[in-house]
């Protein structure tokens, strides 16, 4: 166990697995996750970079078609 707790490790597996669920189920596209979830695009890529979230499918680039 870290020395942050057992609490916050289950929130942080918590937040890994529902980012992971959500931006696989919306294609990669984190903007589109992002807003399923209730949050800022720039908040969401935050916690993935912060938690870390790990093998998240390769969002789109280059706008929408």
């Amino acid at each position: 166990m870290s020395k942050r707790g057992l609490y916050y490790e289950l929130v942080d597996a918590f937040k890994r697995d529902l980012i992971k669920r959500v931006v696989t189920e919306c294609g990669g596209n984190r903007t589109e996750a992002a807003e399923a979830l209730g949050l800022q695009r720039t908040y969401l890529l935050t916690l993935i970079r912060d938690l870390p979230v790990k093998g998240l499918p390769a969002g789109r680039r280059g706008g929408r078609s």
